[in-house]
């Protein structure tokens, strides 16, 4: 079955920067694109990057020249380098792949940028 497993939150300063990681399996992870999505509570799930299967990319304005996402498919692995961090972007972050029509989620990882 499909699985996406998040790892790499925590707290960090204003300015500092985190990476985060999703480790997928149970499908043909090259052949899908993959996106990374955040909550904050009482805020919708937001599209924050997504990475084709061509090594495409998209991302929110708000996190432009901030953030790059990646992948590695021997790894089955998408990351999420995240830099000079802002207390807006605290939030839960979710791995998200759609396979086969599905909508597959992982976990979540919790980021919080405070002093």
């Amino acid at each position: 079955q499909v699985q996406l497993v998040e790892s790499g939150g925590g707290l960090v300063q204003p300015g500092g920067s985190l990476r985060l990681s999703c480790a997928a399996s149970g499908f043909a992870f090259r052949l899908y694109s993959m996106n990374w999505y955040r909550q904050a509570p009482g805020e919708e799930r937001e599209l924050v990057a997504r990475i084709t299967d061509t090594v495409s990319t998209y991302y929110a304005d708000s996190v432009k020249g901030r953030f790059t996402i990646s992948r590695d498919n021997a790894k089955n692995t998408v990351y999420l380098q995240m830099n000079s961090l802002k207390p807006e972007d605290t939030a839960g972050y979710y791995c998200n792949a759609r396979v086969v029509s599905i909508n597959y989620w992982g976990q979540g990882t919790q980021v919080t940028v405070s002093s």
